[in-house]
């Protein structure tokens, strides 16, 4: 005997429909996607050796992963599937893009060794997001902790690690000895690597430019006008310069994150005199007294700070 064949419920066969999604949360998606067109060009571009245009959409990348976020908070257009589509921009354009331009330039002279510190590279900035992605939802960090990131950034490590090329275009490097430079080079790419999946606590300025005096508009934007224009007409002198600054600003964020970590285990001992001292292996981090970080806060929240990984 034969059955007929199974006939579904019309209800249940009737087509999903997903409600419409607002142009609000598209906008930021589309900046990310053209942030993630910069950095999969500045890998073509470094294929043809044209170096000086490959680290410029590298820079140009950077800007635009610094605007994507903050537009988002503006329109309310914050999402689960944008934060995943940043992770995965920044990957591609400040973890694998630079280290193939550094590799195309000058690792490839030191061999194999220059490709696996191009690999090391790439491979740092990818955990570097995985555990931003996942310390971003922690509840326990204190509200001071949003102002550091646990890390060099990936952007900002992507801009840091170009310094060679930089010093290069400006006429400080020697192309005709690439055999010291290459070393030197990968020595420095394995040390900007380390230092994004370190834990030193590194200066976020993510609270920086939400509110801007009405007295201060117009010196804003001279200083805004003038940076642009100095980034235009000298960009590799403004880049060594802004790199060496960034570096040098390294252990003034290390001490700043000391000095919070004792006034807070200092609150500690005033809030609990009986309780003594804190055991060696707490942290005033992870204290359940302390309010939440503003980066454990919903998406929604008007003053979740920008998200730069």
């Amino acid at each position: 005997m034969v059955s007929k064949p199974y006939e579904p419920d019309p209800q249940t066969a009737k087509r999903r429909r997903f409600r419409p999604i607002p142009v609000r949360m598209l906008v930021p998606n589309l900046i990310t996607l053209l942030g993630l067109c910069a950095g999969l060009t500045a890998i073509r571009l470094a294929f043809e050796q044209k170096l000086e245009w490959a680290v410029a959409a590298i820079v140009f990348a950077a800007l635009l992963d610094g605007v994507d976020g903050r537009v988002a908070r503006m329109l309310k257009g914050t999402s689960r599937f944008g934060a995943e589509l940043d992770s995965l921009a920044d990957f591609v354009n400040f973890g694998v893009a630079p280290a193939l331009i550094l590799y195309f330039w000058g690792l490839h002279d030191v061999g194999n060794a220059g490709w696996i510190a191009a690999m090391v590279f790439a491979i740092c900035t990818g955990l570097r997001l995985a555990r931003f992605n996942v310390m971003i939802d922690d509840p326990n960090r204190p509200l001071w902790a949003g102002n550091f990131f646990v890390g060099m950034p990936a952007p900002a490590g992507a801009i840091t690690v170009l310094l060679p090329l930089y010093l290069y275009f400006l006429g400080v490097l020697d192309i005709t000895r690439l055999s010291v430079v290459a070393p030197i080079t990968l020595i420095y790419t394995l040390a900007i690597a380390f230092l994004m999946v370190s834990r030193l606590p590194v200066f976020s300025g993510k609270r920086v430019g939400k509110r801007v005096s009405p007295d201060m508009v117009v010196p804003v934007f001279v200083v805004v006008v003038l940076c642009i224009a100095l980034l235009l007409s000298y960009p590799w002198t403004v880049l060594t310069i802004g790199t060496l600054a960034y570096l040098a600003s390294l252990p003034f964020g290390l001490a700043s994150y000391r000095n919070h970590e004792r006034k807070d285990a200092a609150g500690m001992n005033v809030a609990q005199p009986g309780m003594g001292p804190p055991l060696q292996g707490d942290s005033p981090s992870l204290s359940p007294a302390h309010p939440s970080s503003e980066q454990s806060q919903g998406p929604e929240h008007p003053e979740r700070p920008t998200r730069l990984n």
